[in-house]
């Protein structure tokens, strides 16, 4: 396996862009999309190297699952041979030729194909154009036949239920061959059984999340018939076990707020959990006896504890009569203290997405900031999942306007409780959180600074020019376009530059599909001619989010450069600086 990382280096699929569920395990092998060529290949634990599977030139795969009835696997497949936007299909590959067979096509996008224990059906998860999926989407099934071929495809959830709309996700079979599955029709993503129409276990909690990438997995089945979960309240999880024929949930004592997807063999669950104190790291519980034992840590870096900052769970009051949600970090350093009667340099952190969220987990992203002096609003804005249906519908046809108001209200809200210096108040955010940086700044006038990450400027062209996965996302959260140009015109800060007049560096990948670099460019340029203090940082190789360690680094070091020189301070880090253009040396 070592050799299969050094001869490939990036196990990853491109389905959607952002991907997710890229290998498989299967028998004594490991089946994986090579991110270089997106073709599947088998790494057997023996073999010297491994040996490619598919020849399919302009297909990508991603999801799959292993139909042993018929030696092949089902894959989320995505064909760039086409004209216009990439077909998405459900297929079979066979495991000893590789041959794709088609066996699902007609809608936009597919995910989560399963198969029932005895191969004799089949589950998969759509949704269709202008829907994201957690807006609306459809559990199918169907019954295969000795090929293996579909019949008659049946959907058992999902869809419309008059005017609501409902999202569904992470279809499962149990060993006796009934389906499981996650929908939001009671106002929070809970789990349910097929035919019952029923949760199993009615709750104000979300068992599942936001579908952005492939590969979710929140629920497992136990041998003695219960069910071993993750579950979150205000995006803060528990690992529980659920016991589907009565609802009872039986919570288990862990010290993490963050848990991954579920792995199960036997009583053995493997995930990836963290929590404010401790960094990411994959876990196994023993389900019978409790026990956790630690098997992989994300990082060997052990920091003191007196240098973390331990966030706050607060709720603050937003525009419209409303509530919004965050987790605020205090500047922590047990190395240095804050002068008498002074209030600490605030900065607010945006979520990407915008249909995302936070969580209360130990960052190094964050701590650098608070172990040099900031306090940290990490916001989940109205529109953020995590806390039910409503909250995350308040942002249809409302970015770029409340997301905005509540990043205000919860900076002021923090210097009302005397946590935060209102001339030293900056905003920060990735991708749509760039977004609403960029629209913060432009739109009100209370952050000094900012920082806009692979963020975007220009809604419309953001609208023609992304790829399929987000094509029609701002139908839902703007409105349709064309038809409504001139509310995207309205809301696109770059539209607006008269109303702008904070300072902002701007970082992004040169390889970015879902925000083009242009996006930055523009604003970059109008900034300079306007005289307003700006820099550009370009990356090469990189795509929608850094993963390159030492521009990672170098992106956070500029940053502080960059705030050191707006608000007036020398870090205490030596950083090799850069031209800020409109700001004098």
């Amino acid at each position: 396996m070592q050799q299969c990382a050094q001869a490939f280096g990036d196990i990853r699929t491109r389905v959607h862009e952002y991907g997710g569920g890229a290998s498989l395990i299967h028998g004594d092998s490991i089946y994986f999309s090579n991110f270089a060529d997106q073709q599947l290949y088998r790494q057997g634990w023996e073999d010297p190297a491994p040996t490619q599977l598919t020849h399919a030139e302009g297909f990508r795969f991603a999801n799959g699952c292993v139909d042993t009835r018929r030696n092949r696997m089902i894959y989320v497949v995505e064909d760039h041979n086409v004209s216009g936007e990439p077909q998405n299909l459900i297929g079979a590959v066979d495991l000893k030729t590789g041959e794709l067979t088609i066996l699902a096509k007609g809608h936009d996008f597919y995910s989560s194909p399963v198969i029932s224990p005895d191969g004799s059906r089949m589950a998969f998860m759509t949704w269709d154009h202008p829907n994201m999926p957690w807006d609306e989407s459809t559990i199918w099934v169907t019954e295969l036949d000795e090929a293996g071929m579909p019949g008659e495809m049946i959907p058992v959830a999902g869809g419309k239920q008059g005017e609501q709309k409902i999202s569904v996700q992470q279809p499962q079979f149990s060993a006796t061959g009934e389906l499981f599955y996650i929908s939001d029709e009671s106002g929070y993503w809970n789990l349910y059984r097929e035919y019952s129409g029923q949760s199993v276990c009615p709750r104000e909690a979300e068992f599942g999340g936001p579908h952005w990438v492939f590969g979710m997995h929140h629920y497992e089945f136990l041998d003695s018939g219960k069910i071993i979960c993750c579950y979150s309240e205000k995006n803060l999880d528990q690992l529980a076990l659920l016991n589907p024929e009565t609802g009872e949930l039986e919570d288990i004592d862990l010290p993490y707020t963050s848990i991954g997807n579920l792995s199960l063999s036997g009583n053995r669950l493997l995930t990836v959990a963290s929590s404010p104190t401790r960094f990411p790291e994959i876990i196994e519980i023993e389900l019978s006896t409790k026990t956790v034992k630690t098997i992989k840590t994300s990082t060997d870096l052990e920091l003191h504890q007196a240098y973390l900052s331990v966030p706050e769970t607060i709720e603050f009051p937003t525009a419209g009569n409303a509530v919004s949600h965050g987790f605020y970090y205090p500047p922590t350093n047990q190395d240095f203290q804050g002068l008498d009667g002074e209030t600490p340099p605030l900065i607010v952190m945006l979520h990407g997405g915008p249909t995302s969220a936070t969580h209360a987990v130990l960052s190094f992203k964050t701590q650098y900031w608070t172990t040099r002096g900031f306090g940290v609003l990490d916001l989940n804005y109205r529109g953020s999942t995590g806390y039910g249906r409503a909250y995350q519908d308040e942002l249809i046809r409302q970015w770029g306007i409340i997301d905005v108001e509540d990043a205000v209200a919860g900076a002021e809200y923090l210097v009302r409780q005397q946590k935060a210096d209102p001339q030293r108040l900056a905003i920060r955010g990735g991708s749509a959180g760039g977004y609403t940086t960029l629209a913060a700044l432009t739109f009100a006038d209370t952050f000094k600074a900012g920082a806009s990450l692979y963020g975007i400027s220009d809604l419309e062209i953001l609208a023609q020019e992304t790829h399929k996965f987000e094509s029609r996302y701002l139908d839902q959260l703007i409105g349709d376009y064309p038809e409504e140009k001139e509310v995207y015109q309205a809301r696109s800060p770059i539209n607006h530059l008269d109303q702008l007049s904070s300072p902002c560096i701007f970082f992004h990948g040169l390889e970015d599909q879902v925000v083009p670099p242009n996006q930055a460019e523009m604003m970059v340029e109008a900034l300079r001619t306007k005289g307003i203090p700006v820099a550009y940082v370009p990356f090469e190789k990189e795509q929608h989010g850094f993963r390159i360690a030492e521009n990672i680094k170098r992106c956070l070091e500029l940053e502080l450069y960059f705030y050191s020189r707006i608000f007036g301070f020398h870090p205490a880090d030596l950083i090799d600086p850069i031209v800020i253009d409109n700001l004098e040396e």
